[in-house]
């Protein structure tokens, strides 16, 4: 490398460029399979599961609770209909926010070759992680729990055991949107539920015992309630920071911007992609299914794509 490029380390001082014996290769060239992305962090996986369980939670006292043993037919069907798909829809962008690579940079890429593939000018900065031994890209960060460097970084969500970035930050919107949304849903629920049991007996308005629908009415209400309102504010925030091309951890750390910022619509469009349409609220999306028919690779081999 040139002697006119400023090279620097981030957090340490370490040996900017590895021999290509200490790098593992990557799995990035053509006809490679990518692994799935899946975080092993027990806090994550224990809160992703206990997403997972109060949503059912609150679909199965929507569903026998309130919804079954209600007298009028249509009501039922509506908002039981309308409560399962919206569930879904906030599951699915779950999981698709969970499984998705939030934009992590490739671990060890700090080599001659790659540097040398960037063709920088005399005197560019560049900046080399020393956690995962590779070249940061502008508004990357690293992230411990990860251990990898994000692109675009937002945070870290134990809720979706997963960082929030490039990548996945369309669907971590979808999902406190969809979230926010059934959770006053319910809470609407049950207070049409509350006040149709008090005009009538207890007894009639449920298949459940009164005491028990009682507690499984208010424990759902308190569920309600405490997500709605953490959802409702993580999405304005998660909207804000498009809107202003400004994640949050660039925002707490009051980070000038060296970038140019896009405008709002222009933010919009590169977190959801394209013009406006219902794909941006859909999480199902650019899903590709996995495929397990083997198909010829220039180098005469098979593959299968995930």
């Amino acid at each position: 490398m040139s002697s006119g490029h400023r090279l620097r380390d981030v957090e340490q001082q370490r040996p900017l460029l590895d021999t290509e014996e200490d790098v593992v290769e990557r799995c990035s060239h053509s006809g490679a399979t990518k692994p799935l992305w899946f975080i092993q962090d027990c806090c994550g996986m224990v809160c992703a599961f206990i997403t997972w369980f109060l949503v059912f939670y609150a679909d199965f006292v929507v569903t026998f609770v309130m919804l079954l043993p209600s007298r009028s037919f249509w009501y039922a069907v509506v908002n039981g209909v309308l409560f399962n798909s919206l569930a879904v829809l906030a599951l699915a962008s779950h999981i698709r926010t969970m499984l998705t690579d939030p934009g992590a940079v490739p671990k060890g890429n700090a080599t001659k070759k790659y540097m040398e593939s960037l063709q920088l000018k005399p005197g560019e900065v560049i900046y080399k992680c020393p956690k995962c031994c590779s070249i940061k890209p502008e508004r990357a960060h690293h992230c411990s729990i990860c251990k990898r460097c994000i692109r675009k970084m937002d945070h870290h969500c134990p809720w979706v055991n997963n960082c929030v970035g490039e990548k996945n930050q369309r669907f971590f919107v979808l999902f406190t949107m969809y979230i926010a949304m059934i959770s006053g849903h319910a809470l609407a629920l049950c207070g049409y539920q509350f006040v149709t049991c008090i005009r009538v007996q207890w007894g009639q308005c449920s298949d459940f015992s009164p005491p028990v629908t009682m507690l499984l009415m208010i424990f759902l209400c308190m569920e309600a309630l405490l997500f709605l309102t953490f959802t409702a504010v993580m999405f304005s925030t998660q909207l804000h920071s498009i809107c202003n091309d400004e994640t949050e951890i660039e925002r707490l750390k009051n980070e000038k911007p060296t970038w140019e910022r896009q405008t709002r619509w222009a933010g919009l469009r590169s977190v959801f992609g394209g013009q406006p349409s219902l794909l941006w609220i859909s999480p199902f999306a650019g899903l590709k299914l996995p495929t397990l028919l083997p198909k010829r690779t220039w180098k005469g081999g098979a593959e299968f794509s995930v």
